[in-house]
């Protein structure tokens, strides 16, 4: 039976860069731990989410997402400096570095990066790490739960 919204999908994946550089997988040698959403619940990346529409059960594809499906275009209004001793650091700063961060309302962490930083400041990349890739994936349907006729998205 195809995917529809709502339903409760398994999928095994592998994500690539345009470089062929892997940034995620779902598998780890011999085994995998796929990836588990409702479809239309925005759990994933709008791209994703789409493109498992229709698939079905052990069905497998390979799509490309440009940014405005995934992770959007960098936002140069979420780079933005702190006062560096706001800033917890075990070691010396480097531009580049991923750090983790909490949102307050949330408590969700997320990952920045270091932009630059000087004796006072540190400056942070707030964007999503992929806003701006194109990201290439390589999907499996690993299962499908469907959903229950009064839990289907319209």
């Amino acid at each position: 039976m195809a995917i529809e919204k709502g339903d409760k999908v398994k999928v095994d994946y592998t994500g690539k860069l345009d470089s062929g550089e892997i940034f995620d997988t779902s598998i780890h040698g011999d085994h995998s731990h796929p990836i588990e959403f409702v479809v239309g619940g925005n759990m994933v990346i709008p791209g994703f989410e789409n493109a498992v529409l229709g698939m079905n059960e052990n069905e497998e594809k390979e799509i490309v997402l440009k940014p405005e499906e995934a992770y959007g275009m960098p936002n140069k209004e979420l780079i933005k400096p702190f006062p560096r001793d706001k800033i917890p650091l075990e070691q010396e700063p480097v531009v580049g570095m991923i750090l983790a961060m909490q949102d307050p309302s949330s408590g969700q962490q997320f990952p920045v990066k270091i932009d630059s930083f000087d004796e006072k400041t540190i400056t942070l990349d707030l964007n999503p790490p992929l806003a701006g890739q194109t990201l290439h994936f390589k999907l499996k349907v690993a299962g499908i739960e469907k959903a229950k006729k009064d839990e289907k998205k319209e």
